[in-house]
């Protein structure tokens, strides 16, 4: 099956009152999404009266872009599966790409979990960007009291801050820097100042042929610029909570680690089970470039929590660098344990004694 010829999923999440109704509203005015459908919650939520163009039953209505949008009725496992199986008996027109507007309250990791290990729906669709929106004025104080929001951060593609022009600017400012601390290497836009291009948000994937190689050079841009070698002080942790942050945001952390020469496939591959295993509800996403043993080109993965997307087979390398680097999101782990854990699986140094968990035992051989 080819990964990226699935319908991708889009996933618009944020706070509530963060501005995802606003949002979803500039964006389906866009021709770029006019092969569209979208699920939402409630059509009164979100005030699309004056984009409807036809109403096709109580639940579905036709918009001027093109664009179906369908109301969540019952789990979103059945109505993304009920919206398919329409679209193939011809029932609605035969969208492209599927947006889904999560609840202000929602963690969005049962929402992805969903689309990527539900049998029927991963044979029909895959995982898009993750859009976060992110409320200049209110956030801050948002993160202390709703776990939530820190999480919707964390597990974001592409962060979009809204509300800056209600906000004052060292507000925002101290905002930006909190963002960047917990997922520095989303792009982030403002979206009172910056235009807003569904292109950028959406459509831009790390399994789009001519986007992937950017994509992960996004990923790997923020980080190059202020990783820091193994054991060293990286900038982020106690220092960041000392100046301000929430006390939820004090356990992210984001880091790059970077390893010298090719990696050995099938340990990384038992130690990334391993952590996910163990560790998953607290690797909030990890990303990286491998230069795998016996592969000219890298490898990229890509995963959040206790699930890693299809690998990616680049062409080429996206530059002059050929370590893997790996950047990781995390939730109560440090670096110097993720790194010792890695380290000893590629044979780096440390003992599998002082790794994060044991090792598993060795496949029988018959």
């Amino acid at each position: 099956m080819d990964y990226a010829s699935l319908i991708p999923v889009n996933i618009i999440t944020g706070f509530l009152g963060s501005g995802k109704t606003t949002l979803l509203q500039r964006m389906l005015a866009s021709p770029q999404l006019a092969d569209s459908a979208v699920l939402i919650n409630e059509f009164g939520e979100v005030g699309l009266d004056h984009h409807l163009l036809q109403t096709l039953d109580e639940q579905t209505v036709l918009l001027q872009s093109g664009c179906v949008c369908c109301t969540i009725r019952g789990d979103l496992k059945t109505a993304v599966r009920d919206l398919f199986s329409r679209r193939e008996r011809g029932e609605v027109p035969p969208f492209r790409r599927l947006l889904i507007e999560t609840t202000g309250l929602a963690d969005p990791s049962p929402i992805i979990y969903t689309i990527l290990a539900e049998p029927v729906i991963q044979n029909h669709f895959r995982l898009g960007n993750v859009v976060t929106t992110v409320d200049a004025v209110n956030c801050l104080r948002q993160f202390d009291q709703y776990p939530e929001t820190v999480k919707q951060v964390a597990v974001a593609d592409r962060l979009v801050v809204t509300k800056t022009d209600l906000a004052d600017p060292e507000q925002t400012s101290a905002l930006v820097a909190a963002l960047r601390r917990i997922n520095p290497a989303a792009p982030l836009v403002k979206s009172a100042e910056d235009a807003i291009e569904p292109n950028d948000l959406l459509v831009s994937d790390v399994y789009q042929a001519d986007e992937k190689m950017n994509e992960v050079r996004r990923w790997l841009a923020e980080e190059s610029t202020r990783g820091a070698p193994a054991g060293a002080d990286h900038g982020h942790g106690h220092a960041a909570s000392r100046n301000g942050v929430s006390r939820h945001a004090q356990d992210i952390e984001s880091f790059c680690l970077t390893f010298e020469g090719s990696l050995d496939w099938s340990a990384f591959g038992i130690w990334l089970t391993m952590l996910l295993n163990t560790h998953g509800e607290n690797v909030l996403r990890v990303k990286g470039l491998l230069n795998v043993q016996d592969l000219a080109t890298p490898v990229v993965i890509h995963g959040v929590q206790h699930l890693i997307h299809p690998l990616v087979h680049l062409d080429s390398w996206p530059d002059d660098d050929r370590r893997s680097r790996v950047v990781f999101i995390v939730r109560g782990l440090s670096r110097e344990r993720i790194e010792a854990s890695l380290a000893a699986f590629n044979r780096l140094g440390e003992s599998a004694s002082r790794t994060i968990g044991e090792p598993p035992a060795a496949p029988a051989t018959k």
